[in-house]
């Protein structure tokens, strides 16, 4: 669905030089509450994956969020034989396009992290989809891995359903990490590198953007970016 929305709207804009946004732009983000459970404090580095549509916005506003170290688009929920774009993309694999979170618990927590990407990396309402794209591939998901992610998840998503935070009941769903799979080198740093690109333009630059207004505490202008992670190790 992506690919031919993006034929689309790259048809479109070599007629013009302006780009009128379509009904199926980013939604706004919605101000929700913290989370009332998290987890403990720690040290070292701490991993959280979670699902949201399309990887490439999911990724953008994570590498411009303070505190993580490191975030990658890949695939997680099938098999590694199966965790390629092509395969993926057809919906029958188990995967979802996913992002892996490294970051400092001393610097952001993981309840955090879940309130950036209840409120403004995607619609957890929105079932099997995200914006103009569909398929469980662009479900929403959170991937855990220990049972403190899974209850602060849990306990999460049902802080917001019994608040009525959203319109519609919130359709994430919380499973165990089984193994998370790097996606090819060009879907990473995808916003930054194609901030221009009609997709990203429409669905993702808005995500970033509402990042820095509803947690300007958060926010970081210059994104941690896999490229620069490779170039240091």
């Amino acid at each position: 669905m992506r690919r031919s929305v993006l034929s689309l709207l790259a048809a479109t804009a070599a007629l013009s030089l302006g780009f009128a946004a379509p009904t199926w732009a980013a939604e706004d983000a919605i101000v929700i509450p913290a989370p009332a459970m998290d987890a403990a404090p720690a040290s070292g580095i701490q991993t959280a994956v979670i699902a949201g549509g399309c990887f490439w916005g999911v990724q953008g506003v994570f590498q411009h969020t303070a505190g993580v170290v490191n975030a990658v688009s890949g695939y997680a929920g099938g098999t590694k034989a199966t965790a390629d774009y092509e395969t993926v993309s057809t919906g029958r694999t188990g995967h979802a396009e996913s992002v892996e979170i490294k970051f400092d618990p001393k610097k952001i927590s993981y309840g955090k992290i879940l309130q950036i990407y209840f409120s403004v990396a995607h619609d957890p309402t929105q079932l099997n989809r995200q914006g103009p794209d569909t398929g469980t591939q662009y479900r929403s998901a959170i991937f855990t891995t220990s049972d403190e992610q899974k209850k602060v998840a849990e306990a999460y998503i049902a802080q917001l359903n019994s608040a009525k935070v959203f319109s519609k009941p919130i359709v994430t769903k919380v499973g165990t990490l089984e193994g998370f799979y790097p996606a090819e080198a060009y879907h990473q740093d995808y916003l930054t590198l194609h901030p221009n690109q009609p997709y990203i333009a429409f669905n993702d630059i808005p995500k970033v953007e509402n990042l820095k207004k509803l947690f300007a505490d958060n926010y970081i202008e210059k994104p941690t970016l896999v490229s620069a992670s490779k170039a240091t190790n």
